[in-house]
């Protein structure tokens, strides 16, 4: 489940109960921070926050995990990879993109240019302001191809 794609919870159930109709013993719901249920959408901000504030899970997926239990009967787990998933072995090509974020950094200090991150455009190393790094939430199209091809891989969205 995405920002991008409010989902609703009946529909994420219904795909769990499908795959078990199929055999499937367990199914994996992954979820990112800003995904957002289709009644939360239609909230005012400041009703989405007080909801937010007064829900005892501490974050989304493991309010999705309590709701999907109560509906499908099925045990569910929260599991949040944040280090864990960037922990394997580095690539040669990832030790490389390191050395040179790490070398623009260093120039960037030595010449005083402070308030940027280096980032990556095209294979060019780049400062790239913070604020304009932090103050925006990037989306990804609900037209992109990675959405598309993970429908036609048999992804549910919930929607």
């Amino acid at each position: 489940m995405i920002p991008e794609i409010p989902y609703d919870i009946e529909k994420v159930a219904e795909a769990i109960e499908k795959r078990k109709k199929k055999g499937r013993t367990f199914s994996i719901v992954a979820v990112a921070e800003g995904a957002i249920s289709k009644d939360d959408k239609v909230l005012s901000e400041e009703e989405r926050r007080r909801k937010k504030d007064a829900n005892p899970y501490s974050t989304i997926s493991y309010d999705i995990a309590a709701q999907l239990e109560r509906i499908t009967g099925q045990e569910a787990r929260v599991t949040v990879p944040g280090h864990y998933q960037r922990g394997g072995p580095a690539c040669p090509y990832d030790r490389v993109l390191a050395t040179r974020f790490g070398v623009a950094a260093a120039r960037m200090i030595m010449e005083q240019k402070y308030g940027y991150m280096v980032g990556i455009q095209g294979n060019q190393i780049v400062p790239v302001p913070l604020e304009e790094a932090a103050s925006k939430t990037k989306f990804l199209p609900v037209d992109h191809p990675l959405i598309q091809t993970a429908r036609d891989a048999g992804t549910s969205f919930g929607d």
